[in-house]
């Protein structure tokens, strides 16, 4: 399985040799706050908001500044974009009386931080600490278990999966590939299986393919 695992891999790595963290940041704290947008948006939605929110506030002392009125007109046109204002503010209240106005580097703590879940808390310590991770998006969770790369029921049982399955060196690069791939051939609605190099070895594809050839 290991070996299967790392040939996927490979070939993902010849495929996206660019794949790499979509969402503009300068910092940790700007990684934070873009990726607790980007639940139910697209990178590229979360860059067009980002833009305009960091112009006004690149630290969560100027993010308080701007209340949660404030947060929430410049982020406008985000999915879920009220919850989103008052977690970003509720967040950023926590990183400047519990941490100094830095973000922390631990899960724990990343966690205990308002709108931050296992997902959000994965990218920041992948992209902004370095510490190895696989954080599981819809697009890691259907790619990896289309592939057979985890055969999992939730996101949380899949990035176990994953993570026995893959080198600890190579989680944050796999994230980043399953991601690029998702987004361009295995798409959610109409997969592009005859131009992906992996359909020999794809599970979801011998599935439906096979069922169609017996039909």
């Amino acid at each position: 399985m290991k070996k299967r695992t790392e040939d996927i891999l490979d070939i993902l790595a010849q495929l996206y040799p660019d794949a790499a963290c979509a969402l503009d940041h300068d910092n940790a704290f700007e990684l934070l706050i873009a990726t607790i947008l980007s639940a139910q948006c697209t990178d590229v939605r979360v860059n067009q908001i980002t833009r305009r929110l960091f112009a006004r506030a690149a630290i969560p002392e100027e993010m308080l500044s701007l209340g949660v009125d404030g947060v929430r007109e410049l982020i406008h046109g985000c999915g879920l974009h009220n919850n989103k204002a008052k977690n970003i503010i509720a967040t950023c209240h926590d990183l400047v009386k519990k941490h100094g106005g830095t973000v922390p580097n631990s899960r724990e703590e990343l966690e205990a931080l308002p709108g931050v879940g296992r997902k959000t808390a994965n990218v920041v310590l992948s992209n902004a600490f370095g510490v190895p991770a696989i954080a599981v998006d819809t697009h890691v969770f259907r790619v990896a278990n289309r592939i057979g790369l985890a055969q999992a029921a939730n996101p949380q049982k899949t990035e176990e999966q994953l993570q026995k399955a893959i080198p600890q060196e190579r989680w944050s690069d796999s994230h980043h590939l399953l991601i690029f791939h998702g987004r361009n051939l295995c798409k959610a609605r109409k997969p592009q299986c005859e131009q992906c190099p992996l359909a020999a070895d794809c599970q979801y594809f011998q599935r439906e393919f096979s069922h169609a050839d017996n039909q």
